[in-house]
């Protein structure tokens, strides 16, 4: 069946969710209290340790084979627009653009010359924090990165949008 991106990693996640489930009941199931004198098999829940086992084990394998086509797809899909860029660089990079924004953020903030106040010393002394760049470039370096952040954002969502992978699993219901 062919799911996009955003599909197989919404696939992935109702797999991981019946997992928690199912995971959850056995908790609840698999082992459980009685007082002295009552009857033990009527309070019984009723739980089947194997076929528990086997549920899960068929979807921690259906889990798998998904994220491998999720991370396959990633591997060999590129970004339009980024010369070459894969999906999975662009995960990487993302974070990178998001720190050098807030780097550039805090740069461009400042004066070029600002006295410090220490509020705890009794010295006489003024001392200033001075900027050793152009406080334009890094405003101009900020508003670029800001905008290439929003481009890679665009472009992977239109790619998880729009191309398809093959994921061929069957989901009991």
């Amino acid at each position: 069946m062919k799911y996009t991106s955003a599909e197989a990693n919404k696939l992935l996640k109702s797999i991981q969710g019946r997992i928690n489930d199912i995971t959850r009941k056995e908790d609840l199931t698999s082992s459980f209290r009685v007082a002295a004198g009552e009857d033990v098999e009527s309070l019984r829940p009723q739980y089947d340790f194997a076929a528990t086992q086997e549920e899960l084990a068929s979807l921690e394998e259906k889990a798998r084979v998904v994220k491998h086509v999720i991370n396959t797809f990633n591997l060999t899909h590129t970004l339009p627009g980024f010369d070459g860029l894969t999906i999975d660089q662009a995960l990487v990079f993302i974070p990178q653009v998001m720190n050098r924004i807030s780097k550039l953020r805090s740069m461009s903030g400042v004066l070029p010359k600002q006295r410090i106040i220490d509020r705890y010393s009794s010295a006489n002394f003024v001392d200033y924090q001075v900027s050793n760049y152009d406080i334009e470039e890094a405003e101009q370096a900020y508003i670029k990165a800001k905008e290439l952040l929003a481009s890679l954002h665009l472009a992977l969502d239109t790619v998880n949008t729009t191309e398809t992978m093959d994921i061929d699993i069957v989901l009991e219901d």
